[in-house]
């Protein structure tokens, strides 16, 4: 009688610390992708007429933007949730999520994102500095790029 107490208290404690161990936490950005018009702010104005399109993609911690690569010289960049919660508009529960990411290129520069994701919504800021100058700074906005099956 003992001996099977025993093996089932060793089970319970096995399958106990498995399930915790599994459970981790989930990067709830992971694999989406948002299309987003980005506008060059100088001066706290625009500076052009027309917005540049870009593609922000999340993946395995690590965000890579099309624009920030192409122009700025900045490839896949860590990135980490700062809020993450639910709120209720009108009896519809929507997700909400912050994060930041901050890299430096081999010009040394420093460019600093910062993501506001409202659904399916996204928003945010492209801040680029220089031994702590500012140089340029962007502001964009879209939504989640539709997956293709």
């Amino acid at each position: 009688m003992l001996k099977t107490k025993s093996i089932l208290t060793a089970a319970t404690c096995v399958l106990a610390f498995s399930l915790f161990s599994f459970k981790g936490d989930k990067d709830v950005l992971n694999k989406k992708v948002f299309t987003v018009q980005v506008d060059e702010i100088r001066d706290g104005k625009l500076k052009g007429k027309k917005p540049t399109e870009d593609e922000i993609e999340f993946k395995d911690g690590k965000v890579f933007s099309n624009m920030a690569f192409e122009k700025l010289e900045f490839k896949w960049m860590k990135y980490k949730v700062t809020k993450d919660s639910t709120y209720d508009d009108e009896g519809t529960q929507k997700h909400w999520i912050e994060a930041e990411s901050m890299a430096t290129n081999e010009k040394d520069e420093t460019m600093v994102m910062y993501f506001k994701v409202d659904e399916f919504d996204i928003s945010g800021t492209y801040k680029l500095t220089k031994h702590d100058v500012p140089k340029k700074l962007f502001e964009f906005t879209g939504k989640e790029k539709v997956k293709k099956k």
